[in-house]
């Protein structure tokens, strides 16, 4: 089995999707001109380029076949459930860069030997916005971080598993191993598409006394997306739910989500409202999540939850998502006007 990572959270966007389609603009032109072909390949994925496991082989013994000298992965969600959803990450070299090409994900029960499920496709998903958007916490044209890989894969049953991706970077396959932790659908605690959204009193100048460095740690801030609180407007309209810190997220590629949601706002207009809601009590880490986070049982951030017009959860992202599926999420609660 090749290298495996420690599950590290990245925390941290293509067309555009339905509504937006008229002003959506491509995020790879936003890309730095150097990585700007190899993060465009790693956005175009045929499975059918990639080799299937025979029946009976192991996870260990079928990555044998790849090189496992290049890049580590490194896993940009922590939460997975039956029966599969998400699985995020980024490929990170031996200079501290992030290397792009098409990938794949397999996976596998950690122990007894257990089917390997793939390939899955995992494009990449820019995110890096329009500078119009971009705050100083924000991924840039120069920044190696350019994109986030994202595969939809299925988990058969709760319990540990070996994930591994399989690149394409410069003619060679490179094999990268992480781990993720399945639970169960019942045993997952955050609310979950189709279901009613919590109603939740989220912050305003009025919630943190004016103190707008509690309200927003967004460099410039963005007290646009703080006009409104959750419980006031859901069930009148789509509304895209974030909750993020762009100032106190645990690695240097959290803040774009928060870029993503004005540009994508931009991309919307009236059609639906866009709240940010910032994470720790105080911006103190230590003083743990704001009350809308405990309500609505968040074990991590960032979290993008898009509300349809009857107050359903549309789609639901959690850790390092890029505009695709920021765009796609957002679709998903206007689709159901």
């Amino acid at each position: 089995m090749p290298r495996i990572a420690p599950v590290l959270l990245l925390v941290l966007l293509v067309a555009g999707c339905g509504s937006t389609d008229e002003t959506a603009s491509d995020p790879i032109q936003n890309v730095a001109n150097d990585a700007r072909d190899s993060v465009q390949a790693a956005q175009e994925v045929d499975v059918a380029d990639f080799p299937k496991p025979t029946p009976g082989q192991t996870i260990d013994a079928f990555a044998a076949q790849f090189a496992a000298d290049g890049p580590v992965a490194v896993a940009g969600t922590s939460v997975y459930r039956t029966p599969g959803g998400r699985v995020a990450f980024g490929l990170l070299d031996e200079e501290q860069k992030f290397n792009y090409g098409p990938s794949v994900v397999y996976v596998a029960p950690y122990k007894g030997g257990g089917k390997v499920e793939g390939p899955f496709a995992a494009p990449a998903d820019v995110l890096v916005t329009d500078p119009a958007f971009r705050s100083e916490q924000a991924a840039r044209e120069d920044d190696s971080f350019a994109a986030i890989y994202e595969a939809n894969v299925r988990f058969r049953k709760p319990g540990n598993y070996k994930v591994l991706t399989v690149s394409d970077i410069d003619g060679t396959r490179y094999a990268a191993g992480m781990a993720a932790e399945v639970v169960s659908a019942k045993a997952d605690v955050v609310p979950d598409v189709g279901e009613k959204a919590p109603v939740v009193e989220t912050d305003t100048r009025g919630t943190v006394g004016g103190n707008l460095e509690l309200l927003d740690t967004r460099v410039p801030q963005a007290l646009e997306l703080h006009q409104d609180s959750f419980a006031d407007v859901v069930g009148e309209k789509p509304v895209a739910l974030l909750f993020s810190t762009p100032a106190l997220c645990r690695s240097r590629v959290c803040g774009p989500v928060t870029d993503a949601l004005l540009q994508v706002k931009s991309e919307v207009g009236d059609k639906a409202t866009f709240i940010h809601q910032e994470t720790y009590v105080d911006n103190d880490l230590q003083k743990g999540f704001r009350k809308p986070l405990v309500q609505y049982g968040l074990p991590s951030e960032p979290w993008l939850f898009t509300v349809d017009a009857d107050g359903r959860i549309a789609a639901r992202l959690e850790g390092s998502f890029g505009l695709r599926a920021f765009r796609e999420a957002v679709e998903a609660a206007l689709q159901q006007q």
